[in-house]
């Protein structure tokens, strides 16, 4: 099951960010990357940092554990389970991805304006890939339950949600104004009904 673990993590690797970049070039002229931006004065370059820590945690998760480094002996329920959520999450990813059309991208870039995706997955929630992503990861960790496994998954839920809460929430809200607003409030942030935002307040006019 720990070879399973790394070939599959392996072939996810390859697909969603390899792939799939190579198919946004071809489309848009742009691979999706705008890397890691900021400082570490601000939370949205550590999850940046953070993310790339996760993939590379991840990897190493069962890289080690089939080189003998780590040893792990989980129970085969606990396997079977982590292999059904990693063989969920990593097609769920992609097709979030794919649902994004143009407009997927990896980091942010101010100055860049998108559309935004609203149907399909992205009616009920608002960040199907990251939500994806964990679940695949939290998959691998108990395919592969060791320290370093875990350290990857840590990792990856807070860079998911300092990028998603202090970089792509403000950005979108910036680039969009109440139509983000108003399609926070209604569907959830990484599960369905759940992390909502606030709707926006009509304005009104002050008569002399």
């Amino acid at each position: 099951m720990i070879v399973v673990a790394l070939v599959l993590y392996v072939v996810a690797l390859v697909v969603l960010f390899g792939v799939r970049s190579w198919v946004q070039h071809r489309r848009t002229g742009s691979a999706g990357f705008h890397g890691i931006s900021g400082t570490p004065a601000r939370a949205g370059w550590w999850g940046g940092v953070l993310f790339v820590v996760a993939l590379v945690l991840g990897l190493a998760g069962p890289l080690l554990a089939v080189l003998g480094v780590t040893s792990t002996h989980p129970p085969v329920a606990v396997q079977v389970l982590g292999l059904v959520l990693a063989s969920a999450g990593f097609p769920a990813t992609l097709a979030g991805q794919t649902g994004m059309g143009n407009s997927w991208r990896i980091g942010v870039d101010p100055a860049e304006r998108t559309g935004l995706v609203t149907g399909g997955v992205f009616a009920q929630v608002r960040n199907p890939v990251f939500a994806a992503m964990v679940t695949a990861q939290a998959g691998v960790t108990l395919m592969v339950p060791s320290p370093v496994s875990v350290a990857a998954l840590v990792a990856l839920v807070v860079a998911v949600e300092l990028q998603v809460r202090t970089v792509e929430e403000p950005y979108l809200r910036a680039v969009h104004g109440e139509v983000y607003t108003d399609y926070a409030a209604r569907t959830g942030r990484f599960l369905p009904g759940i992390g909502r935002l606030a709707p926006a307040v009509p304005t009104q006019g002050v008569s002399a």
